[in-house]
C-alpha cells in the first residue's frame, strides 16, 4: 500500500466534543418510534449487547479483530510514542512528543474498539489494560478539564488557536466516543468522568455568547450527541447544533485564526518540519485571493449545501451529526440538505464498491464521475464514514435506499481494508494494482488501522433496527436478536450462507402469540426475492425496498427469505472516462475483481465478450472459503511496442485468444502476496 507516512494528516476523526454533566448516566432504552416530526419513519437502535454475531463470513473476522489487531494495534501505539505522550503531558515521564498531532485520537478509537470487544467477549485481561491507559489519561487531564497531549507537550500557548488543523476538537470526539462505548460495555465510569470533565469545560468556552469555533475535522458534534443520549442533558445536543450551524458562517473561523497565527509557525512531528501556514494556502488557498474552505465542508452552511466537496472523511462525520440531529430535533432542512448530498455522492461521486474519494491531494472528492481506479484513494476511514451515515439516514426514513449503500460499502471497501491475518491494513485502497501496492502494518497517520479496530466489533449495532411496530432486518447477518416487544421478550435468530447464497431463515422464539411486523430488507441487487412463513409462501407488502410482514408471531415460526443471486455485468455511466469500455462483476453484495494468482494469462490482457456467462463455485480452500465467479474470456494479443510510441493498426491487430478466466471477490485481493488486479475488465461486444 501506498505509503502514507507523512503528513496525510487527512483522516483524524474530528469528533467535536460534547459535553454531558456529572449526573448519573442511563443507558439510553429503544423508545419506540414510529414516525418523526420530519413525516419520516424513525428507528431506534438495538444495544450491542443484545445481539449476538454467529456468521461464517464476519464472524472469523471479528475474532481475529479481538485476537491479533487489538494487540497488534496496541503495540504500534506504544512503540510511536502515542501512549506515553500522555505520560509526558502528565509529568511521570519525559522526552519528545510521539505520532501525529492529533495521535490522542488514536489511543482512543483502540480504547472504543476493546470496549466493544469486552461488551461482547469477556477478558480479564484485556479489561485490565483498558483500565491502565484509562488512569494514565486520566492523569494527564488538566484542572480545568482540557486534554490533548500534543498542546500540552508540543504547543501550550496554542490551545484552540489553529481550528483547522490541530484537530483538538476532533480528539475531544474521539474521547467522547471510546467514554460511552467503555460505559455502556462495563458500567464503569472513569473515563466517562474525563469526558464529561472536558466536555463541560469545552461548552464553557464555545457556544453563542462565548468564543467562535468550529472544528477542522468534524466528528464532535456526532460525539456530542451520544454524549447526550447517554446522559440526557440537552446542552450537549445544543452545542452539537451550534457547530454544525456555524459552518459557512463568513468570514470563517478558520479565515480568523489564519490571520492570527504567529508567522513563521512551524512545528517538527515525525522527523519533519511542518509549516502550519504551509497547511492553510495548500487546502484553503489555492488562489492566493480566496480563502476557500471546501476542503472542510465549510464554504456554505450546511442546509444550503448540495455537492459533496473536500475530505471525505470529514464529509462522512459531518453528514452523519447533521443526520443525528435531524432525528433528535425533527430539522427537516437537515434532512432535504443530506438527501441531495446523498444523491450527490451516491450518483455521481461513488466508486463501484461503495468507496468515496478519488483523490490524494485531498483525501476526497473531486468532480462529478472522476473515479480512476489505478489511484483510486478510497480511504478505509471513508469507508466506515459512508457505513455511519448511511445507517443514520436509514434511522432516518426507513428506506433501503440507505440500507443498500451500507451493505455494498461493508462488504467491499471497508472490508477490503484490512487483510485476514488482521495486522495489515488499506489507508487507500485502489480499484486496479500493477503488482506494486500491499497492506501495510502501520502508517505515519494511522487512522485506518484504529477505524478497523473499533469498527468490526461493533458491527452488530447496524443489523437490525427496532421501530414502533416491529423489528427491521438490514444486513443478512447470521446472528442473534434478544429484545422486547409489546410487553415480551422476544429472540430472532437469523441463519444464513450469506453473501455466497441467498437464502436466509429466520426463527421467532418467546412466549408467543406476539403481533408486531418484520421489515426485511430486499437487497436492490434481487430481482426475484421470495418469502415463505412456516413453509406457506407469501406475498408482504414491499415499503421503500422493505417486504412487510405482519402476522400474530408464535414460539418457533419460521420465515424463510430467498434472494437468487445472479452474476450481474456492471457498466459506469459513460461520464467516467476511465471505465468506457469496460465492465465489473457482482454477485449479491460482492463486488469482484481479477488478481493475479488466479490467471492463467495476464490480467492487464483480459477481454470479455458481452455473451460471456459466469458459474459461481465455492472454493472451499481458498481464502478461508470463497465463492469465485468462473468463466471464458479473451487474451489480448501482445503487440512489441519496443521503442515505439505509435503504430498503424495493420501492425497491431489485436488478436484475441480464447482463455478462462476467474474472478474474486475484491474484499480478499492483496491476501497472497503483491499481485496485478483489476475491479474493472475490458470488455466487447
Amino acid at each position: 500500500m501506498r505509503d502514507i507516512n507523512h503528513f496525510h494528516f487527512i483522516t483524524f476523526f474530528l469528533i467535536l466534543s460534547v459535553f454531558p454533566s456529572r449526573a448519573n448516566p442511563q443507558m439510553t432504552s429503544n423508545t419506540p418510534a414510529g414516525e418523526s416530526s420530519t413525516g419520516q419513519v424513525r428507528l431506534v437502535d438495538i444495544p450491542l449487547k443484545s445481539v449476538e454475531i454467529h456468521d461464517g463470513f464476519w464472524s472469523p473476522r471479528i475474532e481475529v479483530n479481538r485476537t491479533i489487531t487489538l494487540e497488534h494495534v496496541y503495540r504500534e501505539l506504544e512503540q510511536t510514542g502515542s501512549i506515553r505522550n500522555f505520560d509526558i503531558a502528565s509529568g511521570k515521564a519525559s522526552g519528545k512528543f510521539g505520532g501525529p498531532w492529533w495521535s490522542d485520537s488514536d489511543v482512543y478509537k483502540w480504547i472504543e474498539g476493546a470496549s466493544y470487544s469486552l461488551a461482547k467477549h469477556p477478558d480479564p485481561e484485556l479489561e485490565a489494560k483498558v483500565e491502565s491507559l484509562i488512569q494514565r489519561i486520566a492523569a494527564a487531564q488538566q484542572k480545568d478539564g482540557y486534554i490533548d497531549t500534543f498542546i500540552l507537550v508540543v504547543e501550550p500557548d496554542m490551545r484552540w488557536r489553529n481550528l483547522a488543523f490541530f484537530h483538538e476538537l476532533f480528539c475531544a470526539g474521539s474521547l467522547f466516543e471510546a467514554a460511552v462505548a467503555h460505559y455502556e460495555a462495563t458500567g464503569k465510569r472513569p473515563l466517562l468522568d474525563v469526558a464529561i470533565k472536558y466536555a463541560d469545560y469545552i461548552d464553557s468556552y464555545f457556544g453563542e455568547g462565548k468564543h467562535d469555533g468550529i472544528p477542522g475535522h468534524e466528528e464532535v458534534e456526532l460525539a456530542l450527541v451520544k454524549l447526550y443520549r447517554l446522559t440526557h442533558q440537552p446542552r450537549y445536543l445544543r452545542l452539537a447544533e451550534y457547530f454544525v450551524n456555524k459552518r459557512g458562517s463568513k468570514p470563517s473561523v478558520f479565515e480568523e485564526q489564519y490571520r492570527l497565527l504567529p508567522s513563521p509557525r512551524a512545528v517538527e512531528l515525525l522527523g519533519h518540519q511542518m509549516d502550519i501556514k504551509g497547511f492553510y494556502k495548500r487546502f484553503f488557498l489555492h488562489d492566493p485571493s480566496v480563502f476557500d474552505t471546501r476542503y472542510s465542508q465549510d464554504y456554505l452552511p450546511v442546509r444550503q449545501q448540495r455537492e459533496a466537496v473536500g475530505h471525505a472523511v470529514r464529509a462522512m462525520y459531518l453528514y452523519s451529526a447533521m443526520a443525528d440531529l435531524a432525528y433528535e430535533t425533527g430539522d427537516i432542512s437537515l434532512l432535504q440538505a443530506l438527501q441531495s448530498l446523498h444523491d450527490s455522492v451516491t450518483l455521481r461521486r461513488m466508486y463501484v464498491t461503495g468507496g468515496i474519494g478519488p483523490s490524494e491531494h485531498n483525501e476526497g472528492f473531486t468532480a462529478d464521475y472522476d473515479l480512476p481506479n489505478d489511484n483510486a484513494y478510497q480511504e478505509t476511514c471513508a469507508s466506515q464514514g459512508m457505513i455511519l451515515w448511511n445507517y443514520r439516514m436509514l434511522k432516518l426514513t426507513g428506506d433501503s435506499r440507505y440500507s443498500n449503500v451500507m451493505e455494498l460499502s461493508l462488504y467491499n471497501a471497508l472490508a477490503a481494508g484490512v487483510s485476514l491475518s488482521g495486522n495489515t491494513f488499506c489507508y487507500v485502497t485502489p480499484l486496479a494494482n500493477q503488482g506494486d501496492m500491499a497492506r501495510q502494518p502501520w502508517f505515519g497517520v494511522p487512522c485506518c488501522p484504529t477505524t478497523i479496530v473499533r469498527f468490526l466489533p461493533s458491527l452488530g449495532k447496524y443489523i437490525y433496527n427496532q421501530s414502533s411496530d416491529g423489528l427491521w432486518v438490514n444486513l443478512y447477518i447470521s446472528s442473534t436478536i434478544h429484545t422486547r416487544i409489546g410487553n415480551k421478550d422476544v429472540q430472532l435468530q437469523q441463519a444464513s450462507n450469506y453473501p455466497w447464497d441467498g437464502n436466509v431463515k429466520l426463527s421467532v422464539n418467546g412466549p408467543g402469540p406476539e403481533e408486531f411486523t418484520l421489515h426485511l430488507r430486499i437487497p436492490d441487487w434481487c430481482t426475484q426475492a421470495s418469502v415463505t412463513v412456516n413453509g406457506a409462501v407469501v406475498h408482504p407488502v414491499m415499503s421503500k425496498g422493505y417486504a412487510e410482514i405482519h402476522r400474530a408471531w408464535s414460539n418457533r415460526d419460521t420465515l424463510e427469505l430467498s434472494l437468487p443471486m445472479q452474476v450481474q455485468k456492471l457498466r459506469a455511466n459513460p461520464k467516467v472516462l476511465e471505465d468506457r469500455g469496460k465492465i465489473a462483476l457482482k454477485r449479491g453484495p460482492l463486488i469482484y475483481c481479477l488478481e493475479q494468482p488466479d490467471m492463467a494469462a495476464p490480467v492487464d490482457q483480459m477481454v470479455i465478450p458481452t455473451e460471456t456467462k459466469f458459474e459461481p463455485e465455492f472454493e472451499a480452500n481458498l481464502l478461508g472459503g470463497t465463492v469465485v465467479l468462473k468463466g471464458q474470456a479473451m487474451q489480448k494479443q501482445s503487440v512489441d511496442w519496443h521503442d515505439v510510441l505509435y503504430k498503424p493498426m495493420a501492425d497491431s491487430p489485436g488478436l484475441l485468444t480464447p482463455t478462462p478466466i476467474t474472478a474474486l471477490p475484491y474484499c480478499l485481493w492483496g491476501n497472497r502476496g503483491l499481485a496485478k488486479m483489476t475491479v474493472w475488465i475490458d470488455s466487447q461486444p
